[in-house]
């Protein structure tokens, strides 16, 4: 295992996420999930009380999570297979965080899937859920501009050290919130 990962995985992750706003008893999403390594911490901040959905297309890199989870004795991580789709089956507003982390290159802002992935977010969040994007592969400005037309407001960003391609690198989040409808549409006179 490289250092970077070890170095994530052990205690950076953590802290991480905690900046990002994650906390313990939490119901967190996290989109697109890979093997875990945003899920695992984030499993281990929300504890016993909480639980981290972890969705992803490819069978294998989920199956190597849920591993990982049962070496770190995990056991409040429920995976979600999925052919693609961005239905998550997850009850209207029962998701305190959703991490879209690293998965705009397969939404691009001009695929109609990212406008379907950001309404079932917003179906699935509740008022004043943190909804914690790392824009990689996209244009931030455009996809702020995105989100925020699909029902969602600018609360933050985070700036700090993430985690991508197992490497630890500079990076920002930026950090919404879901709006009330009529919240949405005064934000938009």
């Amino acid at each position: 295992m490289r250092y970077d990962l070890k170095e994530w995985l052990e205690w950076k992750g953590e802290e991480v996420l905690r900046g990002v706003g994650i906390k313990e008893g939490q119901t967190v999403l996290d989109f697109g999930c890979g093997s875990g390594n945003y899920t695992i911490p984030a499993a281990k901040i929300v504890g016993k009380e909480g639980v981290v959905y972890a969705l992803d297309k490819k069978k294998s890199t989920l199956d190597e999570l849920m591993r990982r989870a049962e070496m770190e004795c995990l056991s409040n991580i429920r995976r979600i297979d999925t052919s693609g789709q961005v239905k998550t089956n997850l009850d209207n507003e029962s998701v305190d965080v959703v991490l879209l982390y690293d998965i705009f290159w397969y939404f691009p802002l001009s695929d109609p899937k990212l406008t379907e992935l950001l309404a079932e977010i917003h179906r699935i969040t509740k008022l004043d859920a943190l909804i914690s994007v790392y824009p990689k592969h996209i244009d931030s400005e455009q996809l702020k501009y995105k989100i925020e037309s699909c029902g969602f407001r600018l609360k933050e960003k985070y700036s700090g050290m993430f985690l991508h391609h197992n490497w630890l690198e500079k990076g920002e989040v930026h950090n919404f919130t879901r709006v009330t409808k009529k919240q949405f549409l005064s934000m938009e006179s």
